[in-house]
């Protein structure tokens, strides 16, 4: 009698689910008797897979740790889940360690892949950007996946530059996107392309997309900015409470370096140097930096932190609680320089001796 080896994979997949499967569960799954499920169950253990037999009246079979790692079944979702952490993992720096160890395992994984699947995942990979250069060492993020519905079509219309059809949340009906890219930024998924219904480009998270669909037809992406950089500055220029704009000495790159772009839009200013006609030797280019923002009390501190000369063109609020952090500061500058004053002046002068 042949081995009805498709049947016994899908045994092994139910029981990699975890828990405890009775035999007529496992029976009425596979559409299969009771006695055949056993000796599904005897080929899985011939084959070095630790399957256990748990008695009592809620018994029946469940995988055990084993001495080695049994096959494994992987349905579309986990596959694509393990071929993108793997990718992300090298891109953090998660999996540094290991070597060569996540370029062999997301081969092995590829390899087995269904040819349709694999040309699927193989679009997500191609047409996946992240903001920032791959990390040193490994950063935690809270990430918000898509799923494997939406974020697959989304990948397909991206690298074969077809339009795309998308349910967003909060949104009524269908939107007509023409996505430019795919982009991975502090653990969320964005697609930035054009959107048809409202004439201008935009950026969408993937989390909040219902339903994704590629339509006919194909166009050709505009020339500028890459996806990442079209996704930082969408979310630096999102809509907030303040609108503020700084102008700060030293060139565009130096800024940068100091605000990420998702925070701020930094432009090199071009036709004189410094502020309010103010030369010297310390003259230099400026920039003008725009930042959108719900609070401002977080705003001085970190034009502090740039450590160089800044103008605030508004809002007039702004200017006044850097004021206050600029006074705060000189005060508890005078408090210490007048308690280390008094310090030295008591041990000059010694201790004070009694008249007799």
């Amino acid at each position: 009698m042949s081995r009805p080896v498709s049947r016994v994979l899908t045994l092994l997949e139910l029981l990699q689910a975890g828990g405890v499967r009775s035999v007529a569960e496992l029976a009425e799954r596979l559409g299969v008797a009771e006695r055949t499920v056993r000796r599904y169950v005897d080929h899985l253990v011939d084959l070095d897979v630790p399957v256990e037999s748990v008695r009592g009246r809620y018994g029946g079979y469940r995988l055990a740790p084993g001495h080695r790692m049994p096959p494994l079944m992987l349905t579309d979702d986990e596959a694509l889940a393990v071929l993108l952490g793997l990718v992300a993992g090298r891109r953090t720096g998660i999996t540094a360690a290991a070597g060569t160890a996540g370029e062999t395992a997301a081969a092995k994984v590829r390899r087995v892949l269904p040819e349709r699947l694999r040309h699927r995942l193989d679009a997500v990979l191609d047409s996946l950007t992240f903001t920032s250069a791959p990390a040193g060492a490994a950063e935690s993020t809270a990430s918000a996946a898509p799923e494997a519905a939406v974020l697959l079509p989304v990948a397909d219309a991206v690298r074969h530059h077809r339009p795309l059809a998308i349910r967003y949340t909060g949104g009524s009906g269908e939107r007509t996107l023409y996505p430019y890219g795919l982009v991975a930024h502090a653990g969320r998924w964005y697609v930035t392309g054009r959107d048809l219904s409202v004439g201008a480009d935009r950026t969408f998270r993937l989390d909040r997309v219902h339903r994704a669909r590629v339509l006919p037809g194909t166009f050709e992406p505009p020339p500028g900015p890459g996806p990442a950089e079209r996704v930082l500055t969408a979310l630096a220029t999102a809509p907030y409470r303040h609108e503020v704009t700084v102008r700060v000495r030293g060139t565009a790159e130096e800024i940068r370096a100091r605000l990420p772009g998702s925070v701020a839009v930094v432009a090199e200013e071009t036709g004189g140097d410094g502020a309010s006609g103010s030369g010297g030797p310390d003259a230099g280019p400026w920039c003008r930096v725009e930042i959108r923002a719900e609070r401002l009390d977080w705003l001085p501190g970190l034009l502090a932190s740039l450590d160089r000369p800044f103008v605030v063109e508004r809002p007039d609020e702004l200017r006044g609680l850097v004021a206050d952090l600029a006074g705060r500061l000189m005060d508890a500058a005078r408090a210490h320089r007048r308690r280390a004053t008094d310090g030295a002046r008591r041990v000059t002068a010694g201790p004070r001796r009694a008249r007799p």
